[in-house]
């Protein structure tokens, strides 16, 4: 692995496992007339059940909504300048959605030739909910975390507390500072000290022959991301806020500078690029993992705030 960041698997955020609403079943009836004072007890008794059902499913909707309020951010979107210059063409996706892969189909296709998206493979929903910036502060503020610089190949570390990382640092990306002027908490991660997190994130199910995951863990402002490099096979999974991806084979070498941001790269080179010359790009969100094969070139983007996750296969 030679200038790496981590990867996982996917979830499907909102949606809990085992959770099934049906009524309940009424008791027998002997006779089609009632009194009004009965019938109103009921009808008041199945009135209460139906509203509970609905709050209950409409606070399931609101944690899957991505950027809804605090139930749907996980309270990590913040106001600022960085996000909106980011969005170019955001709706564009060029890379292939599959949300019925079967393994054989993802070796066959996928796994050694191009990168694809796959939604709701698994279900991280109980990770998600760990990973809200009030729970993450509250579990971790006083961990010290290592932090990279935003370039190809992050020379640079900086170890400080998770809370002064999250309050003072977690910004929109200026688009004026270089790769080596800003830091990102991406990669090296203590899973020791943080075990207590990871055990509750379930990784994609789709392994390759001979090799062993290694999971990466980041947070990461809004317009920041890190420019195009390469490295072995992987998964990465957005838990909270939107990453857009830009991929080019291993033949295909980018345009770029090592050391300038993907979001200066996306303002300054990015719009002069021939069709033909343009890389397979989307942009991904909660309840989606990405799929890139061995050595391909890739570029990322967090249009927010962004929690997410990676799965290398080393």
């Amino acid at each position: 692995m030679v200038t790496g960041r981590g990867l996982p698997e996917m979830a499907l955020p909102g949606r809990v496992a085992g959770a099934h609403f049906r009524a309940a079943p009424g008791p027998a009836v002997a006779s089609t007339t009632r009194s009004p004072a009965l019938r109103g007890r009921r009808g008041g008794g199945l009135m209460a059940l139906l509203l509970r059902a609905l709050a209950t499913l409409a606070a399931l909707a609101a944690l899957s909504r991505p950027g809804s309020g605090d139930a749907g951010d996980g309270g990590w979107r913040r106001g600022g300048p960085g996000a909106p210059a980011a969005v170019a063409e955001e709706d564009r996706c060029t890379v292939e959605r599959r949300s019925d892969l079967s393994y054989a189909e993802f070796v066959q296709h996928y796994a050694f030739l191009r990168p694809v998206i796959l939604p709701g493979l698994t279900d991280n929903w109980k990770f998600r909910a760990l990973c809200s910036r009030e729970r993450l502060l509250a579990s971790f503020g006083d961990s010290v975390v290592r932090l990279s610089t935003a370039n190809t190949y992050s020379y640079q570390k900086v170890d400080l507390p998770f809370q002064e990382y999250v309050e003072q640092l977690l910004h929109p990306q200026d688009p004026s500072s270089l790769g080596n002027d800003t830091l990102y908490f991406f990669g090296d991660n203590n899973f020791t000290e943080w075990a207590s997190l990871f055990r509750h994130y379930s990784p994609p199910p789709f392994g390759l022959l001979g090799t062993a995951p290694a999971y990466s863990f980041g947070i990461a402002g809004a317009g920041s991301g890190v420019p195009f490099h390469w490295h072995g096979p992987g998964y990465s999974e957005v838990i909270y806020g939107r990453k857009r991806w830009f991929l080019y084979p291993p033949e295909k070498t980018p345009q770029f500078h090592p050391n300038k941001t993907t979001l200066a790269w996306l303002q300054d080179t990015y719009p002069a690029l021939a069709p033909s010359a343009r890389p397979l790009e989307c942009t991904i969100r909660p309840g989606e993992v990405l799929y890139f094969p061995d050595r391909w070139w890739h570029a990322t983007l967090n249009l927010d705030t962004s929690v997410f996750i990676s799965t290398f296969l080393g």
